[in-house]
């Protein structure tokens, strides 16, 4: 049994402390996994703050003019990059005062395969707990550039992080080790587990690329009912920011389990399953475990 589930993973900053010192400068971060990896490198030094709210769908989303008047006020704004916030580089070619780093910047990206967007990156990095260190450090040196009085805070605070995520990288791969060979083909409504799959010897299969693109047409259901027929694999998935009704159909036709929604581009509420970035990386590899009756 792998008991370190049990552990939770805070940030290292509050809200109560950002509210009580107005003077900080202030991120804000395109989405809410973004924003808890940067408040464990922040620390109390920073406000961090995600533009998008939990839940919500990153690749469409439409920012409103508070967010505007947000980002104007903010000393840094970070994003994901990779294709992934199409409407980001419009929302922010406005700010010039504004400065910005884009997290997967010189990361070496898995491609899409297959599809309209075949060949294209797949934006969904953050999916690897150790490709997720890349991102630390990026933003430790965003934040040093801002702010370099907190230099050794940032990295001290980075040093930190990037052991939870070694450590994590180990107890995901321990436990899905434990997942047969034969049956390691992760099925999902989006293509967003490439790097996941890639890190722990899993296929990955789905209904369309990337939530940009996310029509069902009878082509791809028939391509990816085909594909859990030849692997048998017994569990199907979906993801929280997206409607799993597609994915019941296939698991209708090809009598599998549906085995609950992963959390990919949104963290939970605080009181929800996946409130940090490490309490979604369990919460998906136990729905995994669990739909593939593997005991944790």
């Amino acid at each position: 049994m792998l008991l370190i589930f049990n552990v939770s993973c805070k940030p290292l900053s509050s809200n109560k402390d950002q509210i009580v010192n107005p003077s900080k400068l202030i991120v804000l971060t395109t989405f809410t996994v973004l924003a808890d990896i940067a408040k464990n490198i922040a620390g109390e030094r920073l406000i961090v703050e995600s533009i998008t709210k939990p839940g919500a769908e990153i690749h469409g989303y439409k920012p409103t003019p508070s967010d505007l008047v947000r980002a104007s006020k903010a000393d840094l704004i970070v994003e994901n990059g990779l294709g992934l916030e199409l409407w980001a580089k419009k929302f922010t070619s406005s700010l010039n005062d504004v400065s910005r780093v884009v997290l997967t910047d010189g990361i070496n990206p898995l491609p899409i395969e297959g599809d309209v967007y075949a060949g294209r990156p797949n934006p969904h990095a953050w999916m690897s707990p150790l490709r997720a260190i890349h991102y630390v450090d990026k933003l430790a040196s965003a934040f040093i550039s801002i702010d370099h009085e907190g230099k050794e805070v940032y990295l001290k605070n980075s040093d930190i992080y990037k052991k939870k995520l070694i450590d994590l990288d180990q107890e995901l791969r321990t436990a899905l080790e434990k997942v047969p060979l034969e049956k390691r083909v992760l099925v999902s409504c989006e293509g967003a587990l490439s790097y996941l799959a890639d890190d722990y010897g899993f296929q990955e299969a789905y209904l369309w690329p990337v939530n940009a693109e996310s029509q069902v047409t009878p082509r791809r259901m028939e391509k990816l009912i085909a594909t859990i027929s030849k692997t048998q694999v017994p569990v199907v998935f979906c993801e929280t920011t997206v409607s799993e009704k597609p994915q019941l159909e296939v698991s209708r036709i090809t009598q599998t389990t549906f085995g609950g929604k992963f959390f990919v581009d949104s963290l939970s509420d605080k009181d929800g399953p996946a409130p940090t970035f490490i309490d979604l990386q369990r919460h998906n590899v136990r729905l995994i475990l669990k739909g593939f009756a593997v005991n944790n």
